[in-house]
């Protein structure tokens, strides 16, 4: 039953898509472009079209939507794991901002603060601004954890408040203290052996999408393997169940909560490493939210999680393919974007009309069922 379920789980978002899509078409056409055109600019800008062996590694369309994906694929695994735990981590945005600018000042003047440093492989100085950046986004999440436990706070108003606060400290710091000479609101860049290596030139891809597969398969393995990730959700579904059997929820609620402050700094570490090399006032935290979106729509389950951050990677890696090579206008695409969403997230509805519909062909069949 359980895997009939997820079949007709899937079909429905198919479903979504095609709906979101076929809007799309005719929205396309209404405003006068050719809906064949624009999808086949959107396929390529995420997809490329350079396929020889000679040619692949340049291929930016590629690289892009692998990036894309990726910090989708992340930002969407922390909000489960809080979720599975019984809280909703509405701070990331912060917890990544707070992980990029630590990673960035240390990756700037760790040598220089501590000269012993100096010497350090740039593996280990790399690993110690990565363990920074976990730890800021770990600290961050940990208020409105105890906020919760403690004080029976809702964390969603917490961690939403704490957004604007370490929005504004991070911009604080950016144009005040640690703000490089003659630059704009932004720190110094990072020493250029730390930079990783990027892929598909060029993409935004790095030698960070091994450090985040590596995170995507240990959490994987923690919510879906382990007595740790079974007692965590036992504790998100049923917390006075889980009380009662022995576990101790509030603890297991906090440990969600760092986890994912700790994932959430960690893509904040691998943004400045990967792309930006300094933390400046126009990081984006944009993919935090979409990624929240991708584990809700796809019920905080990390395999659908993994899949539909490829799907929104396409989306939104095509979409400047589409205006520079179509000549559609950015805000039409955006607006396709949030009619596919807007299907998607409508699917318990669509299989319910699934569900009437078949009963009133097959009403014997559904009473046999019932019996």
């Amino acid at each position: 039953m359980k895997w009939r379920e997820r079949g007709i789980y899937m079909l429905s978002l198919l479903i979504s898509i095609l709906l979101g899509l076929g809007v799309g078409a005719l929205l396309m056409l209404a405003t006068g472009h050719d809906p064949i055109a624009g999808y086949r600019a959107m396929i390529e800008g995420a997809l490329g079209d350079k396929w020889a062996p000679d040619t692949i590694l340049r291929n930016s369309g590629l690289g892009n939507t692998l990036y894309r994906a990726s910090l989708l694929m992340i930002t969407g695994l922390a909000t489960a794991v809080a979720s599975d735990a019984g809280l909703f981590n509405v701070g990331g945005q912060g917890q990544m901002l707070l992980g990029a600018l630590v990673a960035a000042f240390l990756g700037a003047q760790m040598t220089t603060l501590l000269p012993f440093t100096a010497g350090w492989p740039v593996w280990l100085i790399t690993a110690v601004c990565l363990i920074a950046a976990v730890l800021a986004g770990m600290i961050f999440a940990l208020i409105p954890a105890l906020m919760k436990i403690k004080l029976n706070i809702s964390e969603v108003v917490t961690t939403i408040l704490l957004n604007s606060v370490a929005l504004y400290f991070c911009t604080y710091m950016a144009n005040g203290p640690l703000k490089a000479p003659g630059k704009g609101s932004q720190t110094a860049v990072i020493l250029g052996d730390l930079n990783f290596t990027r892929f598909f030139t060029p993409s935004n891809l790095s030698q960070a999408v091994f450090i985040v597969a590596g995170i995507t398969l240990l959490v994987w393995y923690i919510m879906n393997r382990s007595s740790w990730g079974y007692e965590m959700r036992m504790t998100g579904q049923n917390s006075r169940f889980a009380k009662f059997s022995g576990l101790k929820d509030g603890k297991l609620a906090v440990a969600g909560m760092l986890i994912s402050g700790a994932m959430c700094g960690a893509v904040g570490m691998l943004e400045v490493f990967g792309w930006k090399h300094r933390y400046g006032v126009d990081l984006s935290t944009d993919f935090y939210w979409d990624g929240m979106l991708v584990a809700m729509i796809m019920r905080y389950k990390p395999l659908g999680i993994i899949l539909m951050s490829f799907f929104f990677g396409i989306l939104k890696a095509g979409a400047i393919k589409i205006q520079s090579s179509a000549g559609i206008p950015i805000e039409i695409i955006q607006v396709i974007q949030s009619i596919i969403i807007f299907f998607m997230a409508a699917e318990q509805g669509l299989i319910q009309r699934f569900q009437v519909w078949r009963a009133r062909r097959h009403p014997r069949r559904e009473e046999v069922k019932r019996a």
